[in-house]
């Protein structure tokens, strides 16, 4: 069995390397998300001539801006987090058990600081 067919494996360099390009190419794409996505996040100005549903309009579209530049920045610093991890030599270790996560999981979720079992069992208690 291959270190991609065993979720318990520790990473082997190749899967690392290709990790660490994840952690760093999402951690700029979250970066990018949150700088075009910042004007659009002001208040919606209540003076501003336009009709009753159209700024009921702008004030559902800024809340869920909001809501979605919240999720963003939460993940940016779990990317940061990954990669403090990564410098450190712990980067695929379960944070609670101490297992690997896993390449599989890591290559959906880089930032993944538990592996599947301990995710569930955090989000049951939750």
């Amino acid at each position: 069995m291959s270190n991609s067919d065993n979720p318990e494996a520790e990473l082997n360099e190749a899967q690392r390397v290709e990790l660490q390009a994840d952690l760093l190419s999402l951690r700029e794409d979250l970066k990018q998300t949150l700088s075009l996505s910042s004007d659009a996040a002001k208040p919606v100005d209540l003076e501003e001539p336009i009709g009753r549903l159209s700024r009921m309009d702008a004030m559902q579209q800024q809340s869920m801006l909001k809501a979605n530049r919240s999720a963003a920045q939460l993940r940016l610093q779990q990317v940061g987090g990954a990669l403090l991890r990564w410098r450190e030599g712990e980067y695929g270790e379960c944070q609670s058990c101490g297992e690997w996560v896993g390449f599989r999981r890591l290559k959906a979720r880089p930032e993944a600081p538990f592996c599947l079992s301990c995710q569930g069992q955090r989000e049951t208690r939750g």
